[in-house]
């Protein structure tokens, strides 16, 4: 893992308080940033969101997809989990704490988009970290690559209707249009130019290609952190006046992460698979493509919203919970073997 990554909680607590801190000294900056905006789309935001983005669909070979059936056991248990399983069973975590058990203490007009934030997070299966877990679990290379790739072209067509059928569940307004442009802005589009600049870079063969992604890799996590202090600037009132909001919607997000990555890897041990197959099939039905989820949360209800300070949550606890899932499924390799 590089530096970026291994320390991203960090970061993200650095950028929680440069952005607070920020918003209060210049709120006038912030506040014309935010204007800065063409058919309802920020064009800053915009920008970073694609630099975050783009960098990381250019690791994904959707010509991994003619391997699918070599473990369609394995790829069955993610679809699954993925898919069938993780964005309901986080609307239902989201009904539960946001509404029922952590209410009282929450801004009563923001508890719709808290939940909007968190379905968000949830409907958007990790794309780029899941190779670094799956690493360093041994997971199998090739199957990594090939369930990301299948996750990545269902996500084109899956994203947008999962998520209005539960925003839609959950008594929350679809804005369908701006939904829409969202997955076409921030998926559709990244995923071409994606695989044209992958397909341009391995002609010059595959040492070029590496070279390329050491240099653009801290890219993505850099942009990222850029749009989470323009997020706190926009967000630093609200924080500052009810501080435990994160903990609080850090809540349904930890139990959703432990319980669909314990999930898909007793599916996989149920169905025979090995366990370089089950590692990096219950990693990735544990984490999230965070990136996708703050930049639709954005372009759904703003910077000022709950939704977009729920899928901050997720970027927050991403690499120190996901290390310890790592850690599980190592030490119980023997357990999961004796099958």
């Amino acid at each position: 893992m590089s530096i970026f990554e291994r320390y991203l909680t960090v970061w993200v607590l650095l950028c929680i308080v440069i952005g607070i801190a920020a918003g209060q000294i210049a709120p006038g900056i912030f506040q014309a940033i935010g204007h800065m905006e063409v058919a309802q789309v920020n064009l800053p935001v915009g920008l970073l969101i694609w630099i975050m983005v783009i960098p990381m669909l250019v690791k994904v070979d959707f010509a991994a997809l003619g391997q699918v059936r070599r473990h369609w056991r394995g790829i069955g248990v993610t679809l699954f989990v993925n898919w069938a399983v993780k964005p309901f069973s986080m609307a239902f975590l989201g009904w539960l704490f946001v509404r029922q058990v952590f209410a009282p203490w929450l801004p009563q007009d923001q508890l719709d988009s808290y939940i909007a934030g968190l379905i968000l997070l949830a409907a958007a299966p990790c794309t780029a970290m899941v190779f670094v877990w799956s690493r360093l679990t041994g997971g199998d290379p090739v199957f990594t690559l090939s369930q990301v790739a299948l996750n990545d072209a269902i996500m084109v067509f899956a994203f947008a209707p999962i998520v209005g059928l539960l925003l839609g569940i959950s008594s929350i307004t679809v804005p369908w249009d701006t939904l829409l442009t969202s997955v076409v802005l921030y998926i559709v589009i990244p995923v071409l130019l994606s695989q044209l600049w992958r397909r341009a870079l391995l002609k010059r063969g595959q040492a070029a290609f590496e070279r390329a992604m050491a240099r653009i890799g801290p890219l993505s996590i850099a942009a990222l952190l850029l749009t989470l202090v323009l997020l706190f600037a926009f967000q630093g009132q609200a924080i500052i006046q009810q501080p435990l909001v994160i903990a609080m919607l850090a809540v349904p997000i930890l139990i959703q992460v432990f319980f669909n990555s314990s999930l898909a890897y007793w599916l996989n041990r149920r169905v025979g698979e090995k366990h370089d197959i089950a590692c990096p099939s219950a990693l990735i039905g544990a984490s999230n493509f965070f990136e996708l989820a703050v930049a639709a949360a954005i372009a759904l209800f703003g910077f000022q919203s709950g939704a977009a300070l729920a899928t901050v949550a997720g970027v927050l606890i991403e690499v120190p919970v996901m290390l310890l899932v790592v850690r599980v499924v190592n030490r119980s390799r023997n357990w999961y073997e004796r099958a």
